[in-house]
């Protein structure tokens, strides 16, 4: 008690009165030194030390902070001197865990509470800041993360991961990242063919050639109850078609252009630049929503895609980086893209009935890409608060915590690691990529700093190192354009060629001073959506549960909307595959219910079916037996059995197409046993049908696969599954599952 006593006493004293407010919202405020939120404060005491007087949640059992002071040697690294000692500490506390972070083997630990190398998470990490300041930890981190087949490793996940996570090509943004920084030219010899490789596979695999949109989870979001409906399984969450992940795919064919370039492969260059283009074309076709001024999440459903509305600030912030949204169109994101007082959310609104990790939460790292958008787009204010968002938490926790809940700011969500790579990564990105502007190109080093008026003045960046050259940089002023920028004390273009930079280099700029156009930042309170109907089928009526406080519900056919109504019932008498949508008296949606089918489909059972398992794939086989299909039994889906189906089609036109399946060969979170297969109609592709784990053990529980869309003439078909190359999951062992029966549901309009 007494140490409280002393620390508050301490931290009161270390506010000088006329501290102005730096970043202030509903909920914090940054002043002088200080950041306070409610009675709690934490302060900078000196450069490499903050005490803070936060209490967490009671009861929660991962506690927290009350001081950080630096441990390690940080001579290595670049240093900070800033006008404001906060800052500086801070930034200190980064660079402090980051050598936490590097462990005896070379590679960068994803966090306290997360052991190894995470591709999504070392990616990001590196893309943000690690590739320059970790270049060999880096580099080694990334070769760990290449498969024995030289491919990029989808980390375990959702259904058994890949290719219900499909966000691995971040890897490629990140290899060349290193290459940009180091200009080894080794190094790009060796990521050429794993990228390739890479990206060609999941261009067989994951891509809805109808939209051009990339299929799977959102990136790193993938608690699957955490960002989906409850209804959602892993196969319907695959045929997801998302915002941040289709922008990694455009990012990462942009990638494999380049280094084509510079290995005169024209041809890969030409066929990798219109990948990309597709793409970049689709993201903006299919998901932008022009009466909220930003993209949407995601597209999900069955046999019919609809929009989920949401916001999502990871993939906003990367449209904006990697240029898919064009200049208007990212000035209009940062101003419409919803911010709450704690700070913009991984997505928004949250789901009302999910407690908080990726829903509800902030996510620092996520913030410093929104604050670098920002920065890209020209917004000062959407940069002043996204760079609050990330040194609030960073000072009242006295460390990079992993992340926040919105409701409060504390860190009472289900799993919260301290010394969080992916945030102390974003952390130090802050300064060296918007307040000193410092950006890495293939050949060179260029400089944009963006300055807001409330951190005007100037900032001294020693010891940074970029190849053959260690910098000292100052950066005084504000704004967002150079008055001055010199070398050595000679004026040239804010640009410092790869092959010039030699030795020590002083680098002066001066900023004009200029006022940036002010942009808005779309302020909101935290937000829950209503809760998602449950819907059945009484004969043609579609029913569904009354949800409390609700204002309307908008009924879906087909994946069009068709009616809205306060009733809790629907003539769903004209064949069709219906939903429901709640909506809140203020117009919030929440996540559409699970489809309901009125439409013409039949079942083929699969040929020579047989009730006993005995491939040497299969994994805890039940020592009762298999229940639970129908008909006479199923048939073994291995690598090497090419299934033969014969199907008559009574009429022609448009159907769906999907098969009854089990696999046990692992649990629905975690495992690398996805099972999957090429689709062909009498010898012709068709599409990829994927069979995601559904319980450890569990073959006696059976689902559907993703649906795949088809158009069929009327007559006599065969219906195929085969196991390809580019089939091949991550486990490479084990690819394999039960298939029971075929399902192909007609999705004309007429029966």
């Amino acid at each position: 008690m007494r140490k409280t006593m002393i620390c508050t006493l301490v931290l009161c004293g270390a506010v000088s009165a006329g501290a102005q407010n730096i970043v202030k919202t509903k909920a914090y405020a940054w002043h002088g030194d200080t950041i306070s939120q409610g009675p709690f404060m934490a302060t900078a005491t000196a450069d490499d030390e903050i005490v803070s007087t936060y209490a967490a949640q009671p009861g929660y059992r991962m506690g927290i902070n009350k001081q950080w002071k630096r441990k390690n040697d940080l001579s290595a690294y670049p240093r900070l001197t800033t006008p404001n000692r906060l800052h500086t500490a801070i930034y200190n506390m980064g660079l402090d865990e980051m050598v936490n972070a590097v462990e005896p083997d070379t590679t960068l630990r994803t966090g306290k509470e997360w052991a190894g190398v995470w591709t999504r998470d070392v990616s990001y990490s590196i893309l943000l800041s690690m590739a320059y300041l970790q270049p060999e930890a880096s580099r080694i981190s990334l070769q760990k993360k290449v498969d024995k087949l030289g491919r990029i490793i989808q980390d375990t996940g959702s259904g058994g991961a890949w290719p219900v996570s499909t966000d691995r090509e971040i890897w490629c943004v990140a290899a060349y990242e290193v290459y940009k920084v180091t200009g080894d030219k080794n190094w790009l010899k060796f990521i050429y063919p794993v990228i390739k490789r890479s990206l060609e596979t999941d261009a067989k695999t994951v891509y809805d050639e109808a939209t051009g949109l990339s299929k799977g989870e959102t990136s790193f979001i993938d608690w699957r109850e955490q960002s989906h409906p409850k209804w959602m399984q892993c196969a319907d969450i695959f045929n997801t078609e998302t915002l941040s992940t289709s922008i990694v795919h455009a990012r990462a064919w942009q990638v494999l252009a380049a280094i084509a370039g510079e290995m005169g492969d024209k041809k890969t260059q030409a066929e990798a630049t219109k990948r990309h283009d597709i793409i970049a074309e689709a993201v903006n076709s299919h998901l932008w929503m022009a009466d909220k001024g930003y993209y949407a999440m995601y597209q999900y459903g069955r046999d019919n895609l609809i929009l989920n509305p949401r916001a999502e600030t990871l993939g906003e912030s990367l449209a904006i980086m990697w240029g898919i949204a064009d200049a208007d169109r990212a000035k209009t994101i940062t101003e419409s893209n919803p911010t709450t007082p704690f700070g913009a959310a991984i997505f928004y609104p949250q789901i009302d009935d999910m407690p908080a990790y990726h829903n509800n939460a902030l996510w620092p790292w996520v913030a410093s890409w929104w604050a670098l958008a920002n920065a890209k787009a020209g917004n000062e204010e959407g940069v002043m608060q996204a760079i609050g968002s990330v040194f609030r938490p960073a000072a009242l926790f006295c460390t990079n915590k992993e992340n926040f809940n919105l409701d409060n700011g504390d860190i009472a969500t289900q799993l919260n690691s301290s010394n969080m790579l992916w945030c102390l990564s974003g952390n130090l990105a802050l300064t060296h990529k918007i307040l000193f502007g410092i950006e890495f190109e293939a050949d060179g080093l260029a400089f944009h700093p963006f300055v807001p008026k409330a951190l005007a003045g100037t900032r001294t960046l020693t010891n940074f190192k970029y190849r053959d050259a260690v910098l000292d940089i100052t950066v005084s002023g504000r704004g967002n354009v150079i008055k001055s920028f010199k070398v050595n004390g000679k004026e040239q273009q804010p640009r410092i060629l790869a092959k010039k930079a030699k030795g020590k280099m002083t680098v002066e700029i001066v900023m004009a001073d200029n006022d940036i156009p002010a942009l808005k930042v779309h302020n909101v309170n935290n937000a829950k959506a209503p809760l998602t109907p449950i819907t059945w089928l009484d004969g043609t009526t579609l029913c569904w549960n009354p949800i409390e406080y609700i204002g309307h519900y908008v009924v879906l056919r087909n994946g069009k909307r068709i009616a809205e109504t306060r009733c809790t019932t629907f003539d769903a008498s004209a064949p069709g595959e219906y939903q429901v949508i709640g909506v809140s008296g203020n117009g919030m949606e929440g996540f559409a219910s699970e489809p309901r089918s009125t439409r013409t489909s039949f079942v083929v059972e699969m040929p020579g079916e047989g009730t006993s398992a005995t491939s040497g794939e299969m994994k805890n086989k039940p020592a009762g037996g298999i229940h639970g299909f129908s008909g006479a039994g199923f048939v073994e889906a291995g690598k090497k059995a090419v299934l033969s189906i014969p199907v008559s089609v009574a009429d022609e036109g448009s159907y769906a197409l999907s098969f009854r399946y089990a696999n046990g060969n692992g649990p629905v979170n975690t495992r690398n046993r996805c099972t999957v297969r090429t689709l062909l109609i009498d010898g012709q592709k068709a599409g990829t049908v994927v069979l995601p784990q559904r319980g450890e053990g569990n073959w006696d529980d059976w689902g559907y696969s993703n649906s795949v869309r088809l158009s069929l003439a009327k007559g006599n078909h065969t219906v195929t599954l085969e196991f390809r190359p580019e089939d091949e999951n991550m486990n490479i062992n084990t690819n394999h599952a039960l298939i029971d029966c075929l399902r192909l549901t007609k999705t004309d309009e007429t029966k």
